[in-house]
């Protein structure tokens, strides 16, 4: 870890075991549309992991509702009352096994950040709220999509991609850290499919990164 000159962490299945509390809001959210759907929308979204609730709104309105383009205040029903289902669980949900010792570790060493698909003012209460927002240099989150979140972190911190480690357990933290030129690291939970190319470095949690 002495190699970085700073860490992005992705926030939902990296620093929270919290993937699964999101899959099971999406279908209770689409539940009164019968199961067939709910199946088709955490099909969706357990293999568009890392992209934001906002643009999974839309796609499920338009693929598979068949129906007209959500208004901005339907989309904001949807928004609250999925985070009616997530928040508190979130916040008392485990941590990923190594997780908090790694930043509370690495926070001395060098800055750390979050870019997360989750809605950013949510995101911010999550992270304070579990007492992280110390150990952190900036919280970003949706709508913004994940490779303009590292570009923006990388820019706004004057930091170098190549010295820079994301870590995250989507392909939208992988292409993110492809784009943007800077290091990846795959977590995959022990159990879930590998959505990573073959060559991608990963680990089944944060243990490893742990200095003894």
């Amino acid at each position: 870890m002495t190699d970085w000159q700073a860490i992005i962490f992705d926030f939902d299945g990296v620093v929270a075991e919290s993937g699964e509390i999101k899959t099971q809001a999406f279908a209770e959210l689409y539940r009164p549309y019968g199961e067939d759907v709910v199946a088709e929308v955490v099909k969706y979204h357990t293999q568009n992991g890392g992209l934001s609730r906002y643009n999974k709104f839309r796609y499920f309105q338009q693929h598979l509702l068949n129906g007209p383009s959500l208004t901005p205040e339907k989309e904001k029903a949807l928004d609250r009352r999925f985070s009616e289902l997530v928040v508190e669980a979130v916040v008392a949900c485990d941590a990923v096994p190594g997780a908090y010792e790694l930043i509370h570790q690495q926070a001395e060493r060098m800055p750390l950040f979050v870019a997360s698909g989750t809605p950013e003012v949510e995101l911010k209460i999550i992270v304070e709220r579990r007492g992280l927002s110390p150990y952190f240099k900036q919280v970003r989150g949706a709508p913004k999509l994940k490779k303009t979140l590292i570009a923006e972190i990388l820019s706004d911190h004057a930091l170098k991609a190549e010295s820079v480690l994301m870590i995250g357990d989507a392909m939208a933290d992988y292409e993110g850290a492809q784009v943007n030129g800077t290091a990846f690291l795959g977590r995959v939970r022990p159990g879930d499919d590998n959505p990573f190319p073959p060559e991608t470095k990963v680990v089944p949690d944060l243990c490893s990164l742990v200095s003894p």
